[in-house]
């Protein structure tokens, strides 16, 4: 017995040597020792290898599920006028523009039907399709079990996935937390000062780090001269908890939430004694006026970290960036976009919290191949003479969707869990009634006054 609890203590001394040695202190120090580098390179080669097994396997037996793509139904770019005409074009008379007919009908069905089979809003919010299986049991096309090799490859991944990466990234993941509530807890105890500030710092960079490694991030930072200064808003479009890890790899932060309990509030507390971080509790939230005005008084003071802020307000898959919220936009001061694009390949860093609590979507990051994404900071920028909060939101919108490569959407991420707002079905009628009878009489219609 006592050979037993020996080989176990060496194995742990082991296990604890090379976490502490090969990953924590490199992380600490910002380095690298390559070891995930080569490790994404020879996964690429592998998914690679699969996918090539893959598409013979299908040409071999054409009864196998083939590749998905993004969508299933392929809709025009035209707008409605430009459809409306296109269907009065096969009409046995040449109608006016200003004249109604039935087959009008015709455009308003197909819309319907094709948004019931695939709408733009709602596959926003399930995981991206796959060009390619990448080995994880998580996709919706069963390949692993076109043939004998492909199959040993899939359970091999599996064993290192959930018997050698799991422990090891529960591991750090434990140890960054750990380090971070203890390492602001005593940071907070030292008097304002700037030594105070570079080792509040510190801490909450050296941790994320640690963080980051437990999910073996590689991240690629973009344009770093235009990184978030102090007394600005940094905003991101959002895919999952884990951009706040992602992005304060490479500077710190002020968050802007909720006061929560449980784990996440004994972290709230013990960072807010370091940094002024913004919490509201849940009565405050509501009123907009205080929000702004604590908002407000925090970009006033230059000396405190910028404020991170995602206007989306939920997470969306990575896909698209829809529509900002334009409270962060009112508040003044200067605005520095981020695009945030994560490489599905490797795992699916989107959460979606209608189909898994936080624990089910941590093992699944956990236990996914890795996190690569991209980051681009953006030109920093500032509200326009004559602009009001609504546009600058979504100008700066649609510059992070360009950078990132998303689709630029106007609908509100709210409708994850409301009903369609009865605005957008009047503006639909508004357009139509602007056909039939004209642009002025659609102007008084709107503005009778």
């Amino acid at each position: 017995m006592e050979g037993a609890w020996d080989v176990a203590l060496v194995l742990f001394q082991v296990w604890l040597s090379i976490v502490v040695g090969l990953i924590m202190l490199p992380a600490m120090f910002g380095v690298s020792l390559g070891f995930t580098d080569i490790y994404i390179k020879v996964l690429v080669k592998i998914l690679e290898w699969a996918t090539l097994r893959i598409q013979r396997g299908q040409r071999e037996q054409p009864t196998l599920p083939s590749q998905s793509a993004n969508g299933i139904i392929e809709k025009k770019d035209g707008s409605m006028e430009e459809e409306i005409e296109e269907l009065r074009r096969s009409h046995p008379k040449n109608l006016a523009g200003g004249d109604f007919t039935l087959c009008d009908v015709f455009y308003f069905c197909k819309n319907g039907i094709e948004n019931i089979v695939e709408d733009q809003v709602t596959q926003r919010f399930t995981s991206e399709e796959l060009a390619s299986w990448n080995l994880l049991t998580r996709t919706n096309n069963n390949f692993r079990y076109i043939s004998v090799r492909l199959t040993i490859i899939w359970g091999l991944g599996v064993f290192i996935r959930y018997c050698i990466l799991l422990p090891l990234r529960i591991t750090l993941a434990a140890i960054g937390l750990s380090w971070l509530v203890i390492g602001t807890t005593l940071v907070g105890l030292l008097p304002n000062s700037n030594a105070k500030s570079w080792l509040s710092d510190l801490v909450h960079i050296t941790c994320y780090r640690i963080c980051a490694r437990g999910l073996s991030a590689t991240i690629r930072y973009h344009n770093k001269e235009n990184r978030p200064k102090k007394g600005g808003i940094c905003v991101a479009n959002h895919t999952s908890p884990i951009d706040i890890v992602i992005l304060a790899n490479d500077g710190c932060y002020a968050m802007v939430g909720q006061v929560h309990g449980g784990l996440l509030g004994v972290i709230q507390r013990s960072i807010v004694r370091s940094c002024p971080h913004v919490w509201f509790e849940r009565s405050e939230m509501k009123d907009r006026h205080a929000v702004a005005k604590r908002l407000k008084d925090h970009i006033a003071d230059k000396t405190k970290l910028p404020i991170l802020i995602f206007p989306e307000g939920t997470c969306i898959n990575n896909t698209s960036v829809m529509m900002f919220k334009k409270g962060s936009f009112e508040i003044g001061g200067t605005i520095y976009p981020v695009a945030i694009k994560y490489d599905p390949q490797f795992g699916d860093a989107f959460w979606n919290s209608a189909k898994y609590n936080m624990v089910s979507y941590i093992l699944r990051m956990m236990t996914s191949w890795a996190i690569v994404c991209n980051v681009w900071y953006l030109p920093p920028m500032t509200r326009q003479d004559g602009e009001d909060a609504v546009d600058f939101a979504n100008r700066v919108k649609s510059a992070i969707a360009y950078q990132g490569g998303l689709v630029d959407l106007f609908w509100d991420g709210g409708l994850k869990r409301a009903k369609v707002k009865e605005s957008y079905k009047e503006e639909q009628q508004k357009m139509y009634s602007s056909m039939i009878v004209g642009s002025d009489s659609h102007e008084a219609f709107v503005d009778p006054m």
